[in-house]
Order: structure tokens, then sequence, then C-alpha cells
């Protein structure tokens, strides 16, 4: 299991957390990986509408590498605004447990969890307090940072606090030598501001979104070339990409599905999964 329960106990002190309502009679403990639901096929599904809520301020967030945790993004009063709620798969059930404040993205690794442009460590008794990334990133209003297994960056800017000519790009850096590299823009051809990118974990391919002309947001792919050039966009499709947003994509860690936020006309978020076939089916 990824945490004794000692380190469990440690983890809900060392981060402010406090238990949720994994002993509530109404909440799901289910005998499978990703809450018992069967595996959605080519056409995607909602992701567990029993267990978790469509509310706005929730949203699948993150996944520990042997999936054995999975964490929302919730705001709620009586949370730190953006915290991540977790839930363990623990003595075969699922079980919502912990909350991590202020959490963002894991490393293929499970070491780090970034948050824009800061990150906590995992250590023997949970996840490290917030930590900078350091200058030139501490000066970058960072939205979404994921990161490669070398170590690369690969990151957006929020409009919301940076007007400059980062905003619609994507930028990547890389560690060379255990050197951080100043970031650099990423070219992807057909593709205008460029969003919320997911790198995987070999640097094969970049998911991302990007704006339509009537302003809603569709997923994209690019595949990494042998020249280590950027093809161009791939729109992945009317059967994720409907003429509502669709967005925030990324793929868990075992390759096999790929998650995505899905915006309806009712003023939600839907959590979608379908199989994550289609990426080796669009790979030139």
């Amino acid at each position: 299991m990824i945490l004794t329960i000692l380190a469990f106990v440690l983890l809900l002190s060392s981060c402010n957390t406090k238990k949720q309502n994994a002993n509530d009679p109404d909440f799901p403990r289910l005998a499978d990986p990703f809450f018992g639901q069967k595996p959605p096929g080519s056409i995607p599904e909602i992701f567990d509408p029993r267990m978790v809520s469509t509310e706005p301020s929730e949203l699948v967030a993150a996944f520990s590498p042997d999936i054995e945790e999975i964490y929302f993004r919730r705001s709620d009063e009586e949370l730190e605004n953006h915290a991540l709620v977790a839930i363990q798969y623990k003595d075969n059930l699922w079980a919502e447990s912990f909350v991590v404040p202020n959490g963002g993205e894991i490393s293929p690794d499970g070491k780090i969890m970034h948050i824009g442009n800061e990150y906590r460590e995992r250590t023997s008794s949970g996840w490290s307090e917030v930590k900078s990334l350091g200058p030139p990133f501490d000066s970058i209003p960072i939205m979404r940072l994921t990161a490669s297994s070398k170590g690369t960056y690969y990151f957006d800017t929020s409009p919301f606090y940076d007007k400059t000519s980062r905003v619609g790009t994507i930028s990547y850096s890389r560690l060379i030598d255990g050197i951080r590299e100043e970031p650099r823009t990423l070219e992807v051809e057909m593709a205008r501001n460029k969003s919320h990118p997911f790198i995987a974990p070999d640097e094969s391919y970049l998911i991302f979104d990007s704006k339509r002309e009537n302003g809603n947001l569709d997923i994209y792919i690019s595949f990494r070339q042998k020249d280590g050039s950027w093809g161009a966009a791939i729109n992945l499709g009317d059967k994720i990409n409907t003429e509502r947003p669709d967005a925030y994509g990324s793929v868990t860690p075992d390759g096999k599905y790929f998650f995505f936020t899905r915006f309806p006309n009712n003023g939600k978020k839907n959590k979608m999964w379908v199989d994550a076939g289609f990426i080796d089916a669009l790979r030139p």
C-alpha cells in the first residue's frame, strides 16, 4: 500500500487535513479499481456520478502512479480553496480519506506534486509544505504544469494574471545534467491559444486545449516527430469534442484511460473518461 496507517495519520496532521465522509453509510465502498465502474469503450462516459459530484468546484485532478490514489480538486467552505480530496484504494475498498491543501499534478514517479510555479514533495510522512520552483518560474503565473519522466516541464500561463505574449502558448523546460534550462516556446502547427498541457511520460505526445472560432475549447494531440519537432495538432474528434467546451485532458499512469472535463449547458462540469486506444489510432 502507498501509505501505512501511521503515515496516513501523520499526513493528516502535517497538511492540516481532516477526515471526510468515509464513515458515512451512504458513501460508496467499492471493491474494484476506479470505484468499481465498468471501464468505458470508445464513447466517453461520465466518471462515477455515484461518488463524485458534478458541481463546478470539483473535478478529477491527478492519479498516483499505481492508481491507488485519485485526487479531486474541490472548493468548499470548510476546506482550503482548491484543495485536493484524495480517494484512496485501501484494503480492497475505495474511501475518501484526506485532503491535501492546494494541490496539483503528480509527477510520473509519484514523488512531486506540481502546483503552478510551486510544488510539494512526497515524504515518509506525506506531502511536504509548498515550495517554490525558483527563478524564472516563480515570476510566471503558471496555470497547469505537467512533467515527463525525464523531468521536462510543459506548462501554460494563466490569462487571468498574465497579459503578455506568453498567454495562449505552451512552454517547456528541460532538465540537463541536473540544471533547469530557461523555458522555451513549443511550436505546434495548426494550433492557436493552447492551454492545459499534458505531456506523455516518454514525451511521445502532448495533449492540450485550443479555442475554436466560437470561443469554446476542443482537445488536441500532437505527436513528437523523429527529428524532435512536434507534428501538426490533431483534433480528438467528435466523440470527445462536442459543441460545448471540452478541456483539461490527461491519461492515467497505466496508459489505459483518457480523462477530460466536459462543460454541458447546465453550469456544471462533467468528468469524462474513455478508452485511450484512440491515441495509437491517431498516431501517424
